[in-house]
């Protein structure tokens, strides 16, 4: 008989044993650094940009000089210099500013010299000879300029410790000219396979034998959430090989977080929760909800150990939901589930006494339940998201507004 908790107790746990203050971290290439997780603040050293730019090309103008400009009584303008892309003429500068009615000709992201506070489009003017422009639309301060520091101001945070990084942050880290960022290491997530019946995937089943699907999905789902999968291999169903391979997976293959796949439910070739309580501590055996009820999770040396479901979807649902926010723990982040509200296609009968994981299809604002037995993988070809009943609710009905969880 399992002793289970809760969904919310399970998570109570985790966070009461695997939260931690401090990251072991690395310095990588700010270029490979797409969905790793930031180690510590950026503060910007410089503003971006550096000047005030011009985001078209046209000319820098002193706005009131183009106040109540139209195309029939156009502004009359003296271009007395053209700013070229990457430089700018202080001496010029200065010299012009003193000049009313007079314009500069600038390139898109070229520098907008001081005392000119708007540029004209190019399209809003008329060429005159002599330097003289016409200008048929008047300008306000500000018109078609990125002024210094609007990207990111000097002394300001720009990006904050515990960050997924995306494509867009690497942009701003080259902008304030970081080549190199730390990051936090990747925890090393060992995947122990164990059953008699299992046979690699590279092998032909006989009568009773099946290939080892959850340790190449589980190895997918490490490596998709911010794991290293180091894949152990099928253990056969005996206590002292499993004793053997956790002990050479924390000591020797230094892992962070163990993953053994099946042998634990309460069955009599189910060891995965003796060798762990003969190991170390047990921390829970069983959680109330379906499927996955005979997870187990432990502690091996100051190590966490899960005990998955053997049973495919059952194994991907557990991940999901617990194995996932471990990882998140050791990482420093936290998980965002994107969510939906839709309207239920039909009636759901629960299991009462246990939260039950309905795995759904989502299509135009109504879930449809996707049936089928949790040894089935090809049940989790068409899963969008899921609903999670919670234990004391017998069933949900028909047309219900339910929350999907988005996987």
């Amino acid at each position: 008989m399992l002793n289970v908790l809760t969904p919310t107790e399970v998570i109570d746990v985790i966070n009461k044993n695997f939260t931690t203050a401090t990251f072991q971290y690395e310095k990588i290439l700010t270029v490979d650094s797409v969905g790793r997780i930031l180690h510590n603040d950026i503060v910007a050293n410089e503003d971006v940009p550096s000047f005030n730019r011009s985001t078209v090309d046209g000319y820098a103008v002193k706005a009131s000089d183009t106040f109540g400009s139209s195309e029939s009584i156009p502004a009359v303008m003296t271009v007395t210099y053209e700013i070229l892309m990457g430089k700018a003429n202080i001496t010029q500068t200065e010299a012009i500013t003193d000049n009313s009615n007079s314009c500069v000709a600038i390139s898109t992201g070229g520098a907008v010299p001081e005392g000119f506070d708007a540029v004209v489009m190019v399209e809003h003017t008329e060429s005159y000879s002599d330097n003289m422009i016409g200008i048929s639309k008047p300008a306000a301060p500000g018109n078609n300029i990125i002024f210094k520091g609007d990207d990111v101001s000097k002394e300001n945070l720009a990006l904050k410790a515990g960050a997924e990084l995306t494509v867009h942050d690497v942009g701003i880290l080259a902008a304030l000219g970081f080549e190199h960022i730390n990051v936090r290491k990747k925890p090393r997530i060992a995947i122990i396979s164990t059953g008699d019946e299992l046979v690699d995937i590279t092998g032909t089943p006989s009568d009773g034998e099946i290939r080892d699907v959850n340790g190449y999905m589980l190895a997918a789902s490490v490596n998709k959430f911010g794991g290293i999968e180091v894949s152990y291999g099928i253990v056969r169903d005996d206590e002292k090989s499993l004793i053997n391979v956790l002990n050479d997976c924390i000591k020797n293959l230094d892992c962070d977080i163990v993953l053994i796949s099946g042998g634990s439910s309460a069955g009599e070739k189910d060891k995965t929760a003796k060798v762990i309580e003969s190991m170390g501590e047990l921390l829970f055996h069983g959680i109330a909800i379906k499927p996955g009820k005979p997870t187990i999770l432990g502690v091996v040396q100051n190590k966490p150990v899960f005990g998955l479901p053997g049973h495919p979807v059952a194994a991907y649902m557990v991940f999901e939901l617990f194995v996932r926010e471990v990882i998140a723990r050791f990482l420093g982040t936290t998980i965002k589930r994107k969510t939906t509200i839709a309207k239920l296609a039909e009636a759901i009968s629960a299991n009462h006494g246990r939260a039950e994981i309905v795995p759904v299809k989502f299509v135009d604002n109504v879930a449809t339940p996707i049936k089928g037995k949790s040894g089935l993988i090809s049940k989790l070809i068409d899963i969008d998201g899921y609903i999670l009943i919670p234990r004391d609710r017998e069933g949900l009905s028909k047309d219900e507004i339910v929350e999907i969880t988005y996987l």
